[in-house]
């Protein structure tokens, strides 16, 4: 009763109620577009193509799924959907650490911005390259079939369909800045999300009606429905886990009173970089998928299919990269270090500076450690199951179902209700925890 209490107060703040509505309006434009055929198709085609790249289209075709909100089966607008974004956002971060002149700027007033403004034309011709191995695939497709799925094979279709992706990926990259900017949470990842929600209905009736057919056991698929909730609250402790620092305030004088130091604690969440680096390791293991459909170079395809060695240590490596990037891009211990001297407090039993900076470091290399390892262990749920029931039509069911589908599910709207319950406080309304408001502390 309480959750729903405080689910009725959501729309009784008026910013929370806009922000609410605006962001699901962004959502139903995202999810028309996701139908809207691109210039130069064979509607007729459309279903044949979809079938066919499921059954053969190996990971390319799901990851790039999973990013388009599956826009990609049905040869939509939105058919590169999020991706052309990720991945210059992912260029731009890691030129920012590398280039003196990039991190200037980025520290200057309003030096984010820029940084922002150079990812956008960044991802122009980011668009442009990811559009033509796409327009690629697709004549290859045709050649291979002989299926009419393009209505003519002259340069002018070939260059409508790559303006055509190129358009539609960035008014996706637009629509998730408005939701940024106007709505609530990260507009990029909610857009994946509900992507992968739109879908997960109907992979769940799949999965019954293969276990109905007998494709699979109906013990399998009660294993599979248990590791999935299971996979669920494993994320939502982890994800709200911390490791508190305490922390000594000095004591100060308040006109004629010494007043003591109080105490207090500097938070560390075990997963600070959140679902990012699932997201960004993910984006990136298409590029192995591009590179291999060049001719001659298909061997790289075969070494980067789900669940072979490549696939995996490249995977898992991403993973823990971005994790500890992600980390410190945001949150690093000497900043932290130094503001806490500069306001008189300390880490008891640690000297101010120096010694503080060096072991906040110590501390959070170590959680962000086991956040990365628990990332992907959950990221590859979906290679265990399969690996353990076998069958083709599984491994394609469960790549919707676990591990990166539930992370980004399961993070996005924790971080979207976190952002509610700040609005909640604010107003004084209790917040969904039921602890921590401003009613609870009185």
């Amino acid at each position: 009763m309480a959750i729903l209490e405080s689910f009725r107060n959501v729309f009784k703040i008026q910013e929370l109620r806009n922000r609410i509505l605006f962001t699901l309006g962004i959502l139903l434009v995202f999810r028309l577009g996701a139908h809207i055929p691109l210039p130069g198709i064979d509607p007729l085609a459309v279903k044949e193509f979809r079938e066919e790249m499921a059954r053969e289209g190996g990971d390319l075709f799901n990851l790039i799924q999973i990013f388009s909100g599956f826009a990609l089966g049905n040869l939509a607008l939105f058919s590169l959907g999020i991706m052309p974004y990720i991945t210059s956002s992912i260029i731009m971060q890691l030129m920012t650490k590398v280039s003196p002149t990039l991190e200037a700027i980025s520290k200057e007033p309003g030096g984010q911005r820029k940084v922002q403004q150079y990812t956008r034309y960044l991802a122009i011709p980011v668009c442009l390259v990811q559009g033509f191995f796409a327009v690629q695939q697709l004549v290859s497709y045709q050649n291979q079939t002989g299926r009419a799925l393009l209505t003519s094979s002259g340069f002018g279709t070939y260059a409508l369909l790559v303006l055509g992706l190129m358009g539609g990926a960035l008014f996706i990259m637009w629509l998730g800045e408005q939701i940024t900017e106007h709505g609530i949470g990260n507009g990029a990842s909610i857009l994946i999300m509900a992507g992968i929600v739109a879908r997960m209905p109907a992979t769940v009736v799949e999965l019954v009606k293969e276990s109905r057919q007998g494709a699979i056991a109906g013990d399998t698929l009660i294993i599979i429905f248990g590791l999935y909730f299971a996979a669920i609250f494993a994320i939502v402790y982890i994800t709200q886990a911390q490791r508190r620092i305490p922390l000594q305030h000095a004591k100060h004088i308040r006109g004629r009173r010494m007043m003591s130091g109080g105490r207090n604690y500097l938070p560390l969440r075990v997963n600070t970089s959140g679902v990012m680096p699932v997201i960004f390791a993910s984006s990136l293991l298409i590029l192995p998928q591009m590179i291999g459909m060049i001719p001659g170079l298909g061997v790289v395809r075969e070494a980067f299919d789900r669940g072979w060695f490549f696939y995996t240590l490249f995977y898992v490596s991403m993973i823990f990269f971005f994790s500890y990037f992600w980390t410190y891009l945001f949150f690093q211990p000497q900043e932290i270090a130094n503001n806490l001297k500069e306001y008189g407090s300390f880490v008891p039993g640690i000297r101010p500076g120096e010694n503080t900076a060096h072991y906040i470091n110590q501390i959070l290399s170590r959680i962000t450690l086991c956040g990365a390892a628990f990332l992907c262990a959950i990221a590859l749920v979906p290679d265990l199951m399969t690996a353990a029931i076998g069958g083709s039509v599984q491994r394609r069911l469960l790549s919707f179902m676990g591990g990166t589908g539930i992370l980004i599910v399961v993070g996005v709207g924790l971080d979207v209700i976190q952002k509610m319950e700040s609005h909640l406080l604010l107003h004084h309304y209790e917040g969904f925890t039921g602890s921590g408001g401003i009613r609870g502390r009185r």
